[in-house]
C-alpha cells in the first residue's frame, strides 16, 4: 500500500463519516467504490477486490453508524423500539446475503452493487411526498417484512441498508425524514454485525486475499477507514438537524445516483471522467 493510498483512504474515511451522520446511511456505497479501485490498482482480481471492499466496508460502518446514532439518540430522533426489532430480524437475513455473495462472481457483485444504490436513489426521487401527513407506522410485524430485504441488501452488495431503509422508513413507513435518517444508523449496527460475520466466515482459507485480513475483512484498510469516518460522523449528524428535510431528501438522492452510476460503469462508457 503506497503513501497515496493511504492518503486517499483516510479522506474517503472523513466523507464517509459525514454522509453517514447526515444521510442516515453506513457509507458503504462511498467506501466500495473507493476500495474497488485501490484493490484492482494493487494487483487483485475483481472477484477478491469486491468481496474484501464488501467485509472491510461493513465492518467500518459498525463503529462509524453507531458513532452517529449515538448523536441523533441525544437529539431524541431515534426511534429504538423500530430499530431494535428491524435490526435484529436484518442481521439474520445480512449474513445470509453475505453468504451468498461469496459464492457470486466480483463482476456480478459489482453490477448488483450499482443496481441497488441507483434503486434507492429512484425510488426516493419518485416519491410524491417527503414528509407525510400520517403518523408513522407502529406495526412490528411490517417492520420485520421490510427488514427481511435491507438485511439481504446489506449482506449482498456491502452496504449498512441506509440507501434502502431510508427510503423504506420515508415511503412505506411514513417516518419523517430526520427519524428516518436517525434509526436507520441504528438499525444498521445490527444488520452490519451480521454482514461482518458473514464475510469472515465464507472467507477463511481463501487464498490470495491481502496481507493481514481476516476472512474478507483487511485489518490496515479497515482502520484507515474508521479512524477518520467516526468522529465525522458526529459532525454530519450535527449538520442533518440543521438542514431542512427536503434539502437533505436531494443530497441523499444526488449522492446515491452518482456512486450508482459510477459502479456501472455509465461514466466510463460516456468517456467522462468523474
Amino acid at each position: 500500500m503506497t503513501i497515496a493510498h493511504i492518503i486517499t483512504l483516510l479522506g474517503t474515511g472523513v466523507g464517509v463519516g459525514f454522509a453517514s451522520g447526515l444521510l442516515g446511511l453506513g457509507g458503504g456505497f462511498i467506501m466500495t467504490p473507493v476500495q474497488y479501485m485501490l484493490f484492482t490498482n494493487m494487483g487483485m482480481s475483481t472477484d477478491v477486490a469486491m468481496k474484501v471492499a464488501f467485509g472491510t466496508s461493513l465492518l467500518v460502518i459498525l463503529p462509524t453508524t453507531a458513532s452517529g446514532a449515538w448523536r441523533h439518540h441525544k437529539k431524541g430522533a431515534v426511534w429504538w423500539k423500530a430499530a431494535i426489532i428491524m435490526g435484529l430480524c436484518g442481521s439474520v437475513a445480512a449474513f445470509g446475503g453475505a453468504t451468498l455473495a461469496t459464492h457470486l462472481p466480483g463482476a456480478a457483485l459489482k453490477i448488483v452493487f450499482g443496481v441497488v444504490v441507483l434503486a434507492g436513489g429512484i425510488r426516493m426521487l419518485i416519491g410524491k411526498s417527503l414528509e407525510s401527513e400520517q403518523e408513522p407506522k407502529d406495526n412490528p410485524w411490517l417492520w420485520i417484512a421490510w427488514a427481511v430485504p435491507v438485511g439481504l441488501v446489506t449482506g449482498m452488495a456491502g452496504l449498512g441498508g441506509g440507501i434502502v431503509a431510508v427510503p423504506v422508513m420515508v415511503l412505506a413507513l411514513k417516518f419523517k425524514m430526520r427519524n428516518a435518517v436517525a434509526t436507520s444508523l441504528a438499525v444498521i449496527i445490527f444488520t452490519s454485525t451480521g454482514g461482518v460475520v458473514g464475510y469472515i466466515i465464507n472467507g477463511l482459507g481463501i487464498p490470495n486475499l491481502p496481507a493481514y485480513s481476516i476472512g474478507y475483512i483487511n485489518l490496515p484498510t479497515w482502520f484507515l477507514l474508521a479512524v477518520t469516518s467516526i468522529g465525522m460522523a458526529q459532525v454530519g449528524a450535527m449538520t442533518a438537524h440543521k438542514l431542512p428535510a427536503r434539502q437533505l431528501r436531494w443530497i441523499f438522492i444526488a449522492v446515491v445516483f452518482y456512486m450508482g452510476l459510477k459502479m456501472l460503469g455509465v461514466f466510463d462508457w460516456l468517456g467522462w471522467p468523474v
